[in-house]
């Protein structure tokens, strides 16, 4: 009887042992496998959209967009003009008055791009209101007049470009644009402007008001633009590829409206 229970205790001291050296090699995998984890690097084509992230990764360039002016840098997703020399630059149809610098295209290709922006951007919607489409671009109205689709089509080309603070002053052929840029570009592409306008220039251009097609909300800090109902803002994107057409409104407390004569 006592062979029985000393076989027994044996045979119990086994399976304990084997049942730790399970757990041991379990709490062995784990800890490889997060380890792994932890110094596996991201992805390089992950773009965050984490405001946060954004903030941390562009500060300098929201610090230098807010010093210059623009109130809203912080929720544009400002970036720095190193950070985005990669980028495309936009067609040079916008450039409709400019004066001609070394290195620019010949009349004859401004001429070409110029007459793809005048189509108005193709088809249109139905209805008195542009619709914003799913890649991120804007459809004019049927019954919108032709500069509005021009509009349009000129915010079309950046719509989705980088914010870079003074971004399309030097000159509408940029691969990045701030707030001002980016409305005087489209209004441009219209036929309404003939050089790029600060937000606080565009806060006394034009006619005092709402407009038909086109309202201007602009102060000192911002500028952005309804056309034909939709807005176009660099503030309020969905990261630094956003589109700035977007259908949500918004306040337009401390702005001046404002919009060209006639529309």
């Amino acid at each position: 009887m006592q062979a029985l229970a000393t076989r027994f205790g044996a045979v119990r001291l086994i399976v304990a042992a084997i049942g730790l050296l399970a757990i041991g090699a379990g709490a062995a995998a784990v800890f490889a496998g997060s380890h792994a984890a932890r110094s596996r690097k991201p992805s390089p084509n992950l773009v965050s959209l984490d405001p946060g992230t954004q903030l941390a990764a562009n500060r300098a360039a929201v610090k230098q967009a807010i010093a210059g002016g623009d109130a809203e840098a912080a929720q544009s997703y400002a970036e720095s003009r190193k950070a985005v020399s990669g980028h495309t630059k936009a067609p040079n149809a916008a450039s409709l008055a400019t004066a001609p610098s070394p290195g620019v295209p010949s009349d004859a290709e401004v001429r070409r791009e110029l007459k793809i922006l005048e189509r108005g951007g193709g088809a249109r919607a139905p209805g008195g209101r542009a619709i914003l489409l799913p890649d991120g671009t804007a459809q004019a109205p049927a019954n919108a007049p032709d500069v509005i689709a021009r509009v349009i089509n000129g915010g079309n080309q950046i719509y989705n470009f980088p914010y870079i603070w003074g971004g399309g002053h030097g000159s509408f052929q940029d691969n990045g644009y701030d707030c001002s840029g980016s409305v005087s570009y489209a209004l441009a592409a219209g036929g309404l402007l003939k050089s790029p306008l600060t937000s606080g220039a565009l806060a006394s251009w034009g006619d005092p008001g709402p407009g038909k097609w086109i309202t201007i909300e602009a102060n000192g800090g911002h500028v952005y633009m309804y056309v034909a109902g939709l807005r176009f803002d660099t503030s309020g994107r969905s990261g630094p590829r956003g589109s700035r057409w977007q259908t949500a409104q918004r306040s337009n407390a401390g702005f001046v409206a404002r919009h060209p004569p006639g529309l």
